[in-house]
């Protein structure tokens, strides 16, 4: 791996703005009939959001920060978990669905990040794309099935788009998730606040066939609200902004010697 394209996947992956899109994902994965059928029939991450918000994380901050056997550490443990994600018409070994889980981490990622700190440049945009394909790639995703620029990514993302359909599945997870009583009652107040942003950065016709509701007072509500955070967020201290990142790649960190102290003995 290049020291450019490192710095290009971390720069937009440490970001605590990151998150901000995190529902946004979600809710672009589930969009697509077999992840949301296989979500609804073997995951309970509406029960515990932030357990499935924390093997999220180590994924994506294992697999751009740590180091080649941390990432394949952690992609074997999400491997063993897919193992079992399989029924009727879909499997989470499927190289399709392994690629669209990917392209919303990777989309998500680089909107948010052009909204609250500005456009990447060109070069950026490239190395954060080809370094992207790792999300994918080392699950078993065919290395060739990853667009190999830019503007191939742009053009699979809008036949993706185009080609959803939100089901049942879908609209009770979203019920499930952004309005959920599962998490603690301290973070309940910023769900109303995560709805308006992920509704405002979710594709026209997405959030369109989730039924969410958007007029002239809620996009203004969110322009508002990328606008304070572009103002504020680039100001903020690199330990801030990089707190998550920090927090959850010491506690991955430390899972990790766990595991390798307990495989060589």
């Amino acid at each position: 791996m290049r020291q450019a394209e490192e710095i290009a996947i971390r720069r937009v992956s440490g970001e605590a703005c990151v998150l901000a899109a995190a529902g946004r994902a979600i809710l672009l994965q589930v969009a697509h009939p077999m992840v949301g059928r296989g979500v609804a029939e073997h995951s309970r991450f509406t029960e515990d959001p932030l357990k499935r918000l924390r093997g999220t994380l180590d994924y994506v901050y294992g697999v751009s920060f740590g180091t080649p056997g941390e990432a394949a550490w952690i992609a074997a443990t999400v491997n063993r978990i897919h193992e079992y994600v399989v029924g009727p018409g879909y499997s989470a070994d499927d190289p399709d669905l392994q690629l669209w889980v990917a392209a919303t981490l990777y989309d998500s990622a680089m909107r948010i990040y052009e909204l609250t700190l500005g456009p990447m440049p060109a070069a950026m945009q490239e190395e954060f794309c080809r370094e992207s394909s790792r999300y994918a790639t080392l699950l078993g995703c065919p290395e060739d099935l990853w667009p190999s620029s830019v503007s191939e990514f742009d053009a699979y993302w809008q036949r993706q788009v185009d080609s959803l359909e939100v089901s049942d599945d879908a609209k009770r997870i979203y019920r499930d998730l952004m309005y959920s009583r599962a998490i603690p009652w301290y973070l309940r107040a910023l769900l109303p606040t995560n709805r308006l942003v992920t509704a405002g950065l979710l594709p026209e016709r997405i959030r369109t066939q989730y039924g969410l509701a958007w007029n002239g007072r809620r996009e203004r509500a969110f322009g508002l609200t990328m606008r304070v955070t572009r103002a504020t967020y680039p100001w903020l201290p690199q330990r801030v902004r990089h707190l998550p990142m920090n927090f959850y790649m010491r506690d991955f960190r430390k899972r990790y010697r766990s595991y390798s102290v307990s495989s060589s003995a």
